[in-house]
Parts: C-alpha cells; sequence; structure tokens
C-alpha cells in the first residue's frame, strides 16, 4: 500500500469509493464534493497496486484549527491498518495544530478507532459541539436544559 498527496480530483476512482461507504449526500451531488475537493486543506489516498482504497481529508488553516472532515476506506480493505495510515500521515503534516476536530457516527467500532488515534469526545473535557446540516430542522430533546 502506497499513501500519497491526492492533488486532482478524479471522480471515476473518488465517486465509487464514497458510494461504497454508503455516503449517499455526496454521491448524490458530485458537484458539490468537486468543489469541497478543491477548497480542502490536505486530502492524502491509500492506494494498492495503484487504485484508491482509502482517502482522509482536511479542511483548515493548518495552524489553529484542522477539520477532518472525511476518513474512508473500501469496505474490502477495511480492519488492515488503512484508515490509521491515513490520520497518522494527515497528522504528521500539521504537528502543531491547536486543535484537531471531526465528527462521526456513534457506533462502538468507529468511538474505538479514533480514541486509538488520541481523539476524545467534547464532553469528556467540558465541551459541546453544534451542528447545522442543510435541510434539517433542530429538534429540542426533552432533557436539553438549554
Amino acid at each position: 500500500m502506497q499513501i500519497k498527496k491526492i492533488r486532482c480530483y478524479r471522480e471515476d476512482e473518488i465517486l465509487p469509493l464514497y458510494e461504497s461507504v454508503g455516503w449517499v449526500n455526496y454521491v448524490a451531488d458530485p458537484v458539490r464534493l468537486k468543489k469541497a475537493f478543491e477548497g480542502s486543506f490536505a486530502i492524502w489516498g491509500a492506494y494498492e497496486n495503484g487504485k484508491l482504497v482509502g482517502l482522509i481529508r482536511a479542511v483548515g488553516d493548518g495552524a489553529s484549527i484542522l477539520y477532518i472532515q472525511d476518513l474512508l476506506v473500501l469496505p474490502a480493505y477495511q480492519r488492515r491498518g488503512i484508515g490509521t495510515s491515513l490520520m497518522k500521515t494527515l497528522l504528521k503534516q500539521v504537528p502543531s495544530v491547536y486543535q484537531i476536530v471531526l465528527m462521526t457516527d456513534r457506533v462502538p467500532h468507529l468511538l474505538a478507532f479514533y480514541r486509538s488515534c488520541g481523539f476524545c469526545m467534547a464532553e469528556q473535557i467540558g465541551c459541546c459541539s453544534f451542528l447545522r446540516m442543510e435541510g434539517m430542522e433542530y429538534v429540542r430533546f426533552e432533557n436539553e436544559s438549554t
């Protein structure tokens, strides 16, 4: 496996990767995904025999904040250390960034993976996060006080 910077958006290899992991919002709007790639701080790809099998994409300023937007690996290649290699490659590029943030689904294997990469949940350090997504209305939960 080879990790290298993705310097240009190749829809023929990138869209199938997103589709393979079920990220349908990206697949449904390839024009938006291309714009997202063009505005990214860094994108690294994992290649096996010339085939893109995983990627990590980050946005931010590279000094005070870095947001890891996408980390995905083809299902047939998962649990082989590819995600870890991609994460280490990205983090090595930004050793002094003050705050590195990501958001993921609350499922045990993903939580365990990100913890193994040195991340903690925001509430563990007295923080919370807020999110606003296109097409989604805010829902107030019963136990939400403020």
